[in-house]
């Protein structure tokens, strides 16, 4: 179980604020020092789960960021806006007013596709859209560009404002595995375009809470892991940790030292929030440390002792002891403990309010 260095010397100083310092007898228990109240503030041994939690600094974002480039060239006529939701068969920009349009697969558009070419996946891929476009009512869906799939791609060439070549490259379509949401736009209206430079970053649809976190708290995180997020406006939701980095990355610090280093976290939670903002700040709550059905009492119930350790001063009746205990775990304001008969119920001295 670790205990924390930080824990432990809030104890100590909370134990020097009212110091009970005793010199056990047999059985570790001895009568209340004389300057104790003989009827002190009290608080009650109880038994549950303790949980210790940490929180750090997070964003609201959305999955599946990428950079996008396209082979065609020329003078960008038109662009999607940020936060623009593009679909299937619709262009995310224009170049010399020729769309650049979505078409969903996991393949890249890495050869120009018409007659003649083999056969292979990314035919299929095409032929799947333009089925799902409502072109090639005859089209066969398999892996042979035919006959049929060059009328189909006509077909959809008219419709969609490109010249009719019967032929598909990445200048006019690029492949994603489904909607998408333009998160930056590279280039503006009336820039020059060429083939391989960037001109959008986009994303998925599904949101997430993303963490850079610092590498030496990556034992707080597991895949599976719930946690719970605060989100903007004081919206609370809960999640689970869905991807931990491997890779430490460099942090740059701003007095131009060593920064340490942080390891990507990834949260998908369980409902969709209320807010759209993206990039938003959130904080998010990690379970460092879960101790089951112990018993536990005020962090500000522990005593120092003078043979050292820590002790509690059990209240029965009008008359106290103190009895040593071993801690263990530690959170919301609480600390495990263990001793000689003490159970469930019982009440301890507190400092008074």
């Amino acid at each position: 179980m670790r205990k924390g260095l930080t824990a432990v010397a809030g104890l100590l100083v909370l134990a020097a604020a009212w110091t009970a310092v005793a010199v056990l007898g047999d059985g570790g228990t001895q009568a209340a020092a004389p300057s104790r109240p003989p009827l002190p503030a009290t608080a009650t041994i109880t038994r549950q789960d303790l949980v210790d939690t940490k929180t750090v600094d997070g964003s609201l974002t959305y999955a599946g960021e990428r950079r996008l480039g396209t082979d065609a060239s020329g003078t960008v006529t038109w662009v999607a806006a940020e936060g623009a939701v593009v679909r299937r068969g619709r262009p995310l920009l224009k170049i010399d007013r020729k769309p650049v349009v979505v078409m969903y697969g996991s393949l890249p558009l890495y050869r120009p596709l018409r007659q003649g070419v083999s056969d292979g996946p990314d035919v299929e891929q095409l032929e799947r859209n333009l089925k799902a476009l409502g072109h090639g009512d005859y089209l066969t869906v398999d892996d042979h560009f035919s006959y049929a799939t060059h009328l189909a791609v006509k077909e959809w060439q008219d419709d969609a404002g490109l010249p009719e070549t019967g032929q598909v490259d990445a200048a006019q379509v690029i492949f994603l595995p489904s909607a998408v949401r333009v998160t930056d736009a590279k280039v503006a209206v009336g820039e020059k375009v060429a083939p391989g430079r960037p001109v959008l970053t986009v994303s998925g649809m599904r949101r997430l809470v993303h963490v850079d976190l610092d590498t030496g708290d990556q034992t707080l995180v597991r895949k599976g892991a719930k946690v719970s997020v605060e989100l903007p406006g004081g919206e609370r939701a809960t999640g689970r940790i869905s991807a931990v980095g491997t890779v430490a990355e460099p942090v740059e610090s701003g007095q131009g030292g060593d920064g340490g280093t942080t390891v990507d976290v990834d949260i998908t939670l369980d409902r969709t929030p209320k807010t759209r903002l993206d990039q938003a700040p959130v904080e998010v709550e990690l379970v460092s440390e879960r101790r089951e059905n112990v018993l536990t009492v005020p962090v500000e119930a522990l005593l120092a002792l003078r043979e050292g350790g820590f002790g509690v001063e059990v209240v029965e009746g009008g008359a106290t002891r103190v009895v040593s205990v071993e801690t263990g775990g530690f959170g919301s304001g609480l600390v495990e403990i263990t001793g000689k008969g003490l159970s469930e119920g019982m009440k301890v001295g507190v400092p008074a309010p």
